[in-house]
């Protein structure tokens, strides 16, 4: 929101200068970005031409000699039409850098004649579009002086960002209202319109719609015998110095309005209007030629005003080309409505349509200002242009019930800490516009029409805070708790951090990804039910909420190999979503491996063979990941159970589940089902994993954080190796669970070393050799105790899994 400092003095009397406006905006939270004191006109003086002839060596060129108030004069060559002697205009000396031409000047030599600098044009100074000659002064223009100060082109421009919550400060009136209430001067108050009124408006105007939300009001007039020039100098400055371009009087008092007082206001021709007017839905595939010179194709879901030839305007976003108005207009209707705000918000991003109207309307415009803001168009109108105004035609507006808001004083203490007395909040409230009733610690407060964002009493505290100052809230530390290293994290918030450190110490890099996947890609993952497509999606393709991480993952890593980074490895620990209910978000920590992304370093293998790395990535690689997550996030890795195979969109030979217990599912790891890599248009060798970190189950709670003393058996670990023949459907990791629930006490560990089919296993039949650990606690074993001990191990494989040893 840009605005000038003379424009906001226009509504705000007061004696405060820029800084300390621009300080006050800040702290009542309409944040400055940005302050042009405009500095670079400050160079431009006012001079006179005190002689001009003609070039000797050009014929369209002159030789001025020009008084510029500050000694003898100085010469300068120009090639403008109207140059000659007497003339009064801007002048440049060397060393001015000139906007409108993008040039800093230097001491020229044009033709053999040097030239001490310019005279400008209203183009070069950025002021207008004309560039028919230099800008020509009357005779009284005080030579010498600042022609910024003289043509108040010193006026400095402020711009702030607002917070979509704040549709009453997208206007200057409403910006004054705020530093009024934070006492900052006093609000100037505009006397009501007043002019003649004659006849009625002939067009009149029908709302054909299912839903009265989408037009709550409507209101128009007709203006006849107007003549529609340009718009005055005042109107034209400060419409280029935020930005806009000054088209005519009718056109620019709308643009006027809108930022003046927040009131979008659309004009048409009167005499391009074939009969009435009516605000109706679009019909599918119905079109538009808009001012912007573009052809919409419109569906039912646009509310737009039509007459019996067709469109005329897109309601509350932009009007058509058809019946705008130019300087042949001379009978003008005047339209001020209100739009429902989520229409105007869904409407405006299906057509990629971005206006200053739509801006304001999607916030929520002054419902009571819709009259009124049609006076005071009216007013301007017949002031700038003549004419005559006939009686306004209003339709469908049912005024404006205030919300209620029930409000405890004592609500500003509790959430803001700031002891604020209840009148100061009372008298706070009065200046922003709010009806404060009742006595005591509890009143009731009526909301302002202008203020839609405010629904409850934390709303009330927040103006309070504001205007009262968050500058005022003093530091002061956190209370200490009643035990030390009390805990403060979620369980689920240190276990997601866990999982980060345990992926990140593994090589891999965390991405953030949208939350928001295409349907295709939702589909392709279990999801793109109904009841988890976005109402109003940010973008077409991004119309569902994620079921899984992969999509994401995969396709960045797929953009990064296509600009040359065909390694990654990626996780990301965030949110996926199942279902629309609140348990139906899960936190998942997932990651992928693409190329030669492996813990052990990726490059080609000739390089990196010696340390394991340079091999394309596989299900292992996936398997170590999601198991590194698990543990890092404190669970026995001696529960852990895997089983074969995945969701379909992994490899179903290549793929595995986690999990603890029967019935509770961990995660999922693997390589990625070719149909889904072509689906997804990516390629390369690729696995990944997620595991599911909200469904893992709390550690037992120890008596003490103290960590036991390390005990270190005395006696020396012996390794067995064993080969069981068993049938090709056995996994390997029953054998080893088998192999180490023969004695706890003793086994260690096992791990699997080989796996061998052939002809002289059998057929049907796989040899699977593991490594068993033994660690003695309590004595050196004997060839006995030995022998006993491989027996269980083996009785218990045969008992499981059906093996026997491998002769």
């Amino acid at each position: 929101m840009k605005f000038t400092l003379s424009w906001l003095k226009e509504h705000l009397e007061t004696d405060a200068g820029l800084d300390e406006i621009c300080t006050r905006l800040t702290e009542i939270g309409l944040e400055v970005e940005d302050v042009d004191d405009k500095a670079a006109f400050k160079p431009f003086v006012i001079a006179r031409v005190v002689s001009a002839e003609k070039h000797p060596q050009a014929d369209r060129l002159k030789v001025l000699m020009v008084d510029t108030g500050s000694g003898a004069p100085v010469q300068v060559v120009c090639g403008a039409p109207n140059a000659r002697a007497g003339l009064v205009g801007a002048f440049a000396a060397p060393g001015t850098y000139v906007p409108g031409i993008d040039v800093t000047l230097a001491v020229g030599n044009i033709r053999g004649v040097e030239s001490h600098g310019m005279m400008c044009s209203e183009r070069e100074l950025q002021i207008s579009d004309s560039h028919d000659g230099i800008i020509d002064l009357p005779d009284d223009a005080p030579v010498g002086r600042s022609y910024a100060a003289y043509a108040h082109l010193d006026d400095p421009l402020i711009e702030i960002n607002l917070t979509p919550n704040r549709p009453d400060c997208t206007s200057i009136h409403g910006i004054a209202r705020d530093l009024a209430a934070s006492g900052l001067g006093t609000l100037k108050t505009r006397p009501a319109p007043s002019f003649a009124v004659e006849g009625e408006t002939p067009v009149k105007l029908t709302l054909d719609l299912d839903d009265p939300k989408l037009c709550p009001g409507f209101a128009l007039r007709l203006v006849r015998g107007v003549r529609n020039g340009p718009s005055p100098r005042w109107m034209q400055q400060r419409l280029i110095a935020i930005g806009l371009r000054p088209i005519n009087a009718l056109v620019d008092v709308t643009n006027y309005m809108t930022f003046d007082q927040g009131r979008p206001i659309h004009v048409f021709d009167a005499a391009k209007i074939n009969g009435n007017l009516t605000v109706r839905r679009a019909a599918e595939g119905e079109t538009v030629l808009a001012l912007d010179q573009r052809e919409y194709k419109l569906s039912p879901n646009t509310v737009v005003i039509a007459d019996e030839n067709g469109i005329e305007s897109i309601g509350g976003i932009m009007g058509g080309e058809h019946s705008g108005c130019d300087e042949n207009t001379v009978d003008v209707l005047i339209e001020s409505a209100l739009w429902d705000p989520m229409n105007i918000a869904k409407s405006g991003r299906a057509l990629g349509i971005i206006t200053d109207a739509r801006y304001r309307f999607e916030r929520g415009a002054d419902p009571e200002y819709m009259v009124p803001g049609l006076e005071r168009t009216t007013e301007l109108v017949l002031e700038l242009c003549g004419g005559t105004a006939a009686r306004a035609e209003v339709v469908g507006y049912q005024g404006y019930e205030p919300k209620i808001v029930d409000f405890p004083y004592s609500e500003v203490k509790r959430l803001t800490g700031l002891d604020v007395s209840n009148e100061e909040s009372n008298t706070i409230l009065t200046r922003l516009g709010f009806t404060v009733s009742g006595s005591g610690e509890r009143v009731s407060v009526a909301v302002p029409s202008w203020r839609p964002d405010v629904d409850g009493k934390a709303d009330l505290v927040e103006e309070v805070m504001r205007i009262h100052g968050v500058d005022n809230i003093k530091p002061a530390p956190l209370e200490s708790h009643a035990t030390v290293n009390g805990k403060i994290l979620t369980t689920l918030q240190i276990r997601s951090r866990l999982a980060k450190r345990a992926l990140a110490a593994r090589g891999m890099l965390e991405a953030v990804t949208w939350s928001f996947i295409p349907e295709d890609q939702a589909k392709l993952f279990g999801g793109g039910s109904p009841a988890l497509k976005l109402a109003n999606p940010i973008a077409a393709e991004m119309s569902d909420m994620r079921p899984s991480l992969l999509p994401g993952l995969l396709t960045a890593a797929q953009r990064n190999a296509d600009k040359g980074y065909g390694d990654v490895a990626l996780f990301e620990v965030s949110g996926t979503y199942e279902n629309d209910r609140p348990d139906g978000q899960r936190r998942v920590a997932g990651g992928i491996r693409r190329g030669t992304a492996s813990l052990a370093g990726a490059g080609r293998a000739w390089s990196n063979a010696a340390k394991g790395g340079g091999k394309p990535v596989d299900v292992f690689d996936a398997k170590a990941d999601a198991l590194a997550v698990i543990e890092a996030c404190g669970l026995p890795m001696g529960n852990i159970q895997i089983e074969q195979g995945g969701p379909e969109w992994y490899h179903p030979g290549r793929s595995g589940t986690i999990k603890m217990g029967p019935k509770v599912v961990l995660g999922y790891f693997g390589e990625f089902h070719p149909l889904t890599l072509e689906s997804l248009d990516v390629s390369g060798a690729l696995c990944g994993f997620e595991v599911y970190v909200d469904p893992m189950p709390e550690a037992k709670r120890k008596a003490t954080r103290t960590k036991p003393a390390l005990e270190l058996s005395p006696f020396q670990l012996v390794r067995r190796d064993f080969a069981f023949v068993v049938d090709k459907t056995v996994e390997a990791g029953a054998i080893v669970k088998a192999a180490a629930g023969a004695d706890r006490k003793l086994v260690t560990g096992v791990n699997v070393f080989d796996i061998f089919e052939g002809a002289s296993v059998g057929d049907g039949k796989k040899s699977v050799a593991i490594e068993v650990q033994i660690q003695p606690a309590e004595r050196t074993l004997t060839d006995e105790d030995f022998e006993a001990l491989t027996q269980k191990i083996v009785a218990s494989v045969m008992k499981f899994t059906g093996g026997v040893l491998r002769s």
